[in-house]
């Protein structure tokens, strides 16, 4: 909970935040009275200031916010460019991760009250809360408090997932178009797709997809003439959202979901794993799709694939080396571990990533992303 005075009152209300952050510990009342630069200040020293005004006049507050978070005093954005210098890729990756979590704590204490059916009631506010049942479920029941910046997360996902993305590889449209859920990465970087489309089929009879998520490469799969795909998950979010999308694929008679960590029961010809790539510890639950603490995903996939695979079955890694330019892992490492895990290499497909961050020079881990690769490697039983 979360208590702040109004008008000689003290109220209360249920703190929300999906990336896991703590609740404000100071908190104030705002409105449109408050400058941008106030506003600013007290965010940095930590303070929360629970918006009372226009809703319109929020978005521009947080607008403003973020302005000043990325203007940098002269002095102080040339100490952080010479210590980004001096690092080495490891070192750079975690300052970098450090300004953006800090930057992200500063724009999160912009606060807007929900009702306890997740209305909100402030001036010209829209109608969010199908954009809220989506994310967190039926409502509560209780009043509620989240930040404007995770809110308008809410609003950005149930765009997405209303739209969807389109993924050629499953077909000309309208039917290839997978909606991602909530909290559930969106197969936006198509890089990865197509190497499972054009990597040769060991067999068609059945396939494990390990890590299933949207469940695109299980819809990949069925479309590519595999008769029966058993899907994984740990996440609930994801087993919905893959449900979902395989049903609107019309792909869901042959794929089986599983709530499982890993692997299914048996063996198959082939299994696919497309695993988190960055071996770094997630700041809220939304990141464990893209950071894997440890490797702990990839080596328990190579540890346990020989066990699951039918005699002259494959396993196909999906893999980006993006943590080898980072110098969060490297490529003697990752072989060593397929090494101990008593498997081979057959072969690798490599293709280069189209996303925009990969030519944008002013990103700060643009020399990394400029030389990254994602590779399909195909795996057998030593």
């Amino acid at each position: 909970m979360i208590s702040w005075s109004d008008s000689g009152q003290t109220h209360e209300a249920r703190w929300r935040s999906e990336s896991g952050a703590a609740a404000p510990r100071r908190v104030v009342v705002a409105d449109d009275t408050l400058p941008a630069d106030t506003a600013y200040r007290l965010a940095c020293e930590g303070t929360g200031l629970l918006w009372q005004g226009d809703f319109q006049n929020a978005r521009m507050l947080l607008q403003a916010l973020m302005r000043r978070a990325d203007r940098k005093p002269r002095k102080v954005a040339a100490r952080a460019a010479e210590k980004i210098a001096a690092a080495t890729p490891a070192e750079a990756f975690h300052l970098h991760r450090q300004a953006q979590a800090q930057r992200a704590r500063v724009l999160s204490a912009l606060l807007i009250p929900l009702e306890a059916d997740y209305r909100i009631a402030l001036r010209r506010a829209p109608d969010l809360r199908q954009a809220c049942e989506e994310a967190w479920g039926p409502p509560p029941g209780e009043r509620m408090v989240a930040s404007l910046r995770e809110l308008l997360g809410l609003v950005g996902a149930h765009e997405w997932r209303k739209k969807g993305v389109e993924v050629p590889a499953l077909g000309p449209p309208p039917n290839n178009r997978i909606h991602p859920h909530y909290g559930v990465f969106s197969p936006v970087r198509g890089e990865y797709v197509d190497l499972v489309a054009a990597a040769p089929l060991p067999s068609a009879a059945l396939a494990f997809d390990i890590g299933t998520g949207t469940g695109v490469l299980a819809a990949l799969l069925v479309r590519r003439g595999v008769q029966h795909v058993v899907a994984t998950e740990q996440d609930p979010r994801a087993l919905a959202c893959a449900r979902d999308n395989l049903q609107r694929l019309a792909v869901l008679p042959q794929v089986v979901l599983q709530q499982a960590d890993l692997f299914p029961v048996g063996r198959a010809p082939l299994v696919v794993c497309n695993p988190p790539w960055v071996p770094a510890r997630p700041s809220s639950p939304i990141e464990h799709a893209v950071y894997d603490e440890g490797s702990r995903m990839l080596r328990g996939f190579l540890s346990g694939l020989a066990a699951h695979l039918e005699s002259g079955g494959e396993g196909w890694l999906i893999l980006s080396d993006l943590a080898e330019h980072l110098g969060l892992r490297s490529r003697e490492q990752l072989l060593g571990w397929v090494a101990e895990a008593g498997l081979r290499v057959l072969g690798r497909t490599d293709v280069r990533p189209r996303h925009a961050k990969a030519s944008d020079a002013g990103d700060a881990l643009h020399a990394a992303r400029a030389a990254e690769t994602t590779s399909l490697w195909r795996l057998a039983a030593a």
